[in-house]
């Protein structure tokens, strides 16, 4: 319960005759369940027998009453039967048995439930009328979709404005242009609420969720809900036309401000669409690193000798599952590529420490002080439910008290004292899993976590800073690579790569298997060939899938649907060849755009000027020259992997094309 207030009335006979009203007094509340938020009134009963409540258990299709036995009731007492539901996901109401009120108004329906009671979710909020405290006190109106009005609430006690800042939190309230009384509800949930169960439903089956709930659906599923947004702006006469692109635009920008990824041309696309980027090369992959190739770049005091030499061989075959415990904590930067064996023991002693000492702050909050800590109350309700549901069928967190879960709860939460502002958002679950599952170790995975997050921040931050400009840089990529593709996308409304989102979010976790996503992780952490590579892998699934979609002139809906059901069918080492190849490809481009330069941090003094310089803030040197990874391209050159680093980059540079 966020908001609950006494005194809050009904006058039943109000606008039906001059006599004194029948007053009917009640009690409002807001409340928060797990995936809702509801308002309910209900009048006061002093002779409540709370045992005497019928509870409702979640079913699919409709309300479930309970009409308990003596024997039940005993043996329940005040207990919640088994299969009870704290959010109460399909309760309309909470009947239960009391007197008939001494008026004759609030009379008690044949199952106990007086018929001025009512309760009704946010999602079917349409507007809300205020008064101006004409008779002393105030009163307003809810309006629910379909302009149904539920009787006028009087606050005798108090003021009405505590109520509508509750709900402003949870629904986003706008004056009427109209009415200055009327206060409109708006179409899309904060985005604080982030991506509320984005994962776990398939987007072509999404639509009757949305009509019934878009205030979680909006941002929540945002990877999937454009199906319907979409569908929102079309008319429903097949005989109109479909929007403008355009018009489609100003919609998404609206959705997320700051995303401008144009539907037309732009001038400086017009250079990039005629630049030839020549033919992919073919790459290869070799083995995974073993220990014996870890260990010989060692010196005798546990330095790495040659850092760029090991970061391209794990680029090339990634690690063996022995060595990732290890090799990781310097991949996430957890180590210092240059410390030796006893300074990493003396850094993982005072991270030890620190960690427990954060872990303390939250396990020594009292009950009662978390009463009054409405945050850490909603982080703890968020990482308790994504745990149970994050990644239960690997070995490693199934079943119920696993060691494991309960180390995913512990980091999750101390992360919060770590980075109390970020706190907790649904995902960071899926990017901790994995971690975790390598070190088998509260402390180690922590600090990792903490490392890749440092990479991740922006991509769960309230504003998607990260989100907007990865999905903008892609735009750039997959123009250069394939304009006409891109200009079937935006033909079908598919130019804003909205279906890409979750690949983004984090990192192709739910795209793969999770052996395969440990592969995958541990490729991108090397930061070769260049920056972004994550990018190019995602230009390197659409690219594998762009036949299909073309060849069956698939549209929005097809699209959406295809991508999504891409999931743990994608080759992982198919696609790293091509990444890869795409990669080679911009770098040898004697006339690479500026942006694409930028955005792969490839230092060309021959880049073309295009309308975006300036613009992107990511520019950066080339982190990797492409003679660095070619060196390691056959499987000849990764037999010598035990050889001096420098001697073998020196080769490399001195074979490596022009």
């Amino acid at each position: 319960v966020v908001y609950e207030q006494e005194g809050v009335f009904i006058h039943s006979s109000c606008g039906k005759n001059d006599d004194q009203d029948s007053l009917i007094g009640g009690i409002l509340r807001v409340i928060e369940k797990e995936n809702e938020v509801v308002v309910d009134w209900r009048p006061v009963d002093e002779t409540l027998d709370t045992s005497n409540i019928l509870c409702a258990g979640k079913d699919s299709s409709s309300v479930v009453e309970w009409t308990q036995t003596p024997k039940e009731k005993c043996s329940r007492g005040a207990d919640r039967p088994s299969s009870y539901e704290a959010e109460w996901d399909m309760v309309t109401t909470v009947s239960f048995k009391k007197k008939p009120h001494s008026n004759g108004d609030a009379t008690t329906h044949a199952n106990g439930e007086s018929k001025w009671s009512f309760l009704f979710s946010l999602t079917d909020l349409k507007s809300i009328k205020q008064n101006k405290k004409d008779m002393g006190w105030s009163y307003l109106v809810f309006c629910l979709k379909d302009d149904v009005k539920l009787p006028a609430l009087h606050f005798h006690r108090g003021d009405s404005k505590p109520l509508i800042k509750c709900l402003e939190k949870h629904v986003a309230l706008s004056e009427s242009p109209h009415d200055e009384r009327v206060l409109l509800v708006k179409t899309q949930k904060s985005l604080s609420q982030s991506f509320e169960n984005l994962f776990d439903e398939p987007s072509y089956g999404l639509l009757q969720k949305w009509k019934k709930d878009p205030y979680i659906v909006t941002m929540g599923k945002f990877s999937k809900v454009t199906n319907y947004i979409v569908g929102s702006l079309r008319s429903s006469d097949p005989s109109n036309q479909r929007r403008p692109p355009t018009e489609m635009a100003d919609f998404f920008n609206d959705t997320i401000p700051g995303l401008k990824i144009n539907q037309q041309e732009e001038p400086g696309f017009e250079v990039i669409t005629r630049i030839d980027l020549g033919k992919q090369p073919e790459v290869s992959r070799r083995e995974p690193v073993s220990a014996e190739e870890w260990a010989k770049n060692m010196d005798s005091e546990g330095r790495i000798l040659d850092v760029d030499y090991i970061k391209q061989l794990i680029f090339k075959g990634g690690l063996c599952h022995t060595l990732r415990k290890e090799a990781w904590k310097f991949l996430l930067g957890y180590f210092p590529w240059n410390s030796t064996k006893e300074e990493r023991a003396n850094l993982q002693k005072r991270k030890t420490d620190e960690y427990f000492r954060m872990k303390l702050q939250w396990k020594s909050v009292s009950e009662e002080q978390e009463k009054r800590n409405s945050r850490l109350r909603d982080y703890r309700s968020l990482i308790e439910k994504d745990v149970n549901r994050t990644d239960r069928t690997n070995k490693f967190y199934e079943g119920e008290d696993n060691p494991g879960l309960i180390l995913l709860h512990d980091i999750l939460m101390t992360y919060c004292m770590y980075d109390f502002d970020l706190g907790y958002v649904q995902g960071m679950s899926d990017l901790l899993s994995p971690v975790l599952y390598v070190m088998e170790n509260e402390v180690d995975a922590f600090w990792c976590f903490v490392s890749y997050m440092d990479q991740m921040h922006q991509n769960f931050e309230e504003q998607m800073q990260g989100m907007k400009t990865q999905l903008i840089q892609l735009s750039h990529l997959l123009r250069l690579l394939d304009s006409g593709f891109c200009s079937y996308l935006e033909s079908q409304d598919s130019g804003y790569l909205y279906f890409c989102f979750r690949w983004l979010l984090i990192r192709f976790k739910r795209e793969f298997s999770f052996q395969d996503i440990l592969r995958l992780w541990e490729v991108m952490w090397t930061e070769l060939p260049c920056q972004n590579f994550h990018l190019l892998l995602c230009c390197a699934i659409l690219e594998s899938e762009k036949q299909q979609i073309m060849d069956k002139h698939y549209g929005f809906n097809e699209i959406l649907k295809h991508i999504n059901e891409l999931s743990m069918k994608i080759d992982v080492e198919y696609i790293l060849c091509k990444a890869e190849a795409i990669s080679m490809q911009m770098m040898n481009c004697k006339e690479l755009p500026q942006t694409v330069s930028e955005i792969l941090g490839i230092e060309n003094s021959s880049v073309t000027p295009d309308s975006d310089t300036g613009e992107d803030e990511s520019g950066a040197e080339l982190s990797c020259p492409t003679s660095l990874y070619q060196s390691i391209s056959s499987p000849a050159a990764a037999a010598n992997g035990t050889r001096d680093g420098a001697q073998q980059t020196a080769e490399a540079q001195s074979l490596a094309p022009a």
